[in-house]
């Protein structure tokens, strides 16, 4: 039996092709390369179509789409958008206690003067919801949409550059409350994407960060991941009360919607557009 070459099926991935196609089997060479050429003009053909439609018609990539529709959800259910430094301290990083010893500091994008590219949303948030707190003495509400950057694997979930969406409210619940609050907040934001129930999952893990979180997963793939304090993390900030938050992979959440086989199509990129290939 012939599978289809190396260069073949990188070009069929590429062209965002069914995993079952491009591990298809035929009787013989000239079968398997007759099928390639006919699959890939038809991918090709599609492709352009869904970048006609997207200049012509839809004129917003899903990236964009995805997060809209989020950031709408949560203005709509009263949260406040904000926005945080891009570029932040180190000892923000270690307060969230990433020292040099922790997985995650070597991912880190380290700049001159003991500063980095955020590799998350949540420093700049601690600072913004206890300042909020303490200026109105009332419970806040807010998220933040934003790039993140990491020294990722290349795998097909990962990117060095990503966009994250981190919802989060500070005394606005009661201790012991945190987590149905959380479990209603995440099947709250699937709603908003009209995902159908059976699709995804609420999942309790281990995060080397926060201990044990709520993860949303479409289709097994891990697109969100939630918790809750008070939480030891919470003294380095000199937050004292009870807080629910959520942080969402945009990217990640639009290759597990789409049942893409990678996050490159959806992220910012001059190789891919709205999960097509500029390469057609």
């Amino acid at each position: 039996m012939e599978s289809y070459t190396l260069t073949q099926k990188q070009r069929l991935t590429e062209l965002n092709a069914p995993e079952e196609y491009v591990e298809a089997e035929f009787e013989t060479a000239e079968e398997r390369n007759e099928n390639y050429r006919k699959l890939e003009k038809y991918l090709v053909r599609e492709g352009r179509k869904g970048i006609a439609e997207l200049l012509s018609e839809k004129r917003i990539c899903e990236a964009d789409r995805v997060g809209g529709k989020l950031c709408a959800w949560l203005k709509e259910i009263g949260y406040t958008k904000v926005l945080t430094p891009t570029i932040i301290h180190k000892d923000a990083v270690k307060k969230m206690t990433i020292g040099e010893d922790h997985d995650l500091f070597e991912q880190i994008f380290w700049l001159p003067g003991n500063r980095c590219l955020r590799p998350m949303l949540a420093p700049g948030l601690y600072v913004v919801m206890r300042e909020l707190h303490r200026i109105t003495n009332g419970p806040v509400r807010i998220f933040e949409l934003g790039s993140c950057f990491r020294k990722e694997s290349q795998g097909a979930q990962h990117m060095n550059e990503f966009t994250m969406l981190n919802m989060v409210q500070l005394a606005a619940c009661e201790e012991g409350e945190q987590l149905d609050v959380l479990k209603r907040m995440a099947r709250g934001a699937m709603e908003a994407l009209e995902v159908p129930e059976e699709r995804y999952e609420l999942v309790i893990e281990e995060s080397t960060v926060y201990g044990h979180t709520l993860d949303i997963e479409i289709d097994g793939i891990e697109v969100a991941s939630g918790s809750y304090g008070p939480h030891f993390l919470d003294k380095n900030w000199d937050v004292h009360d009870t807080w629910v938050g959520i942080g969402f992979g945009i990217e990640r959440l639009c290759m597990a919607l789409a049942g893409a086989r990678t996050i490159k199509r959806y992220g910012r990129s001059i190789a891919f557009i709205d999960g097509k290939p500029l390469k057609l």
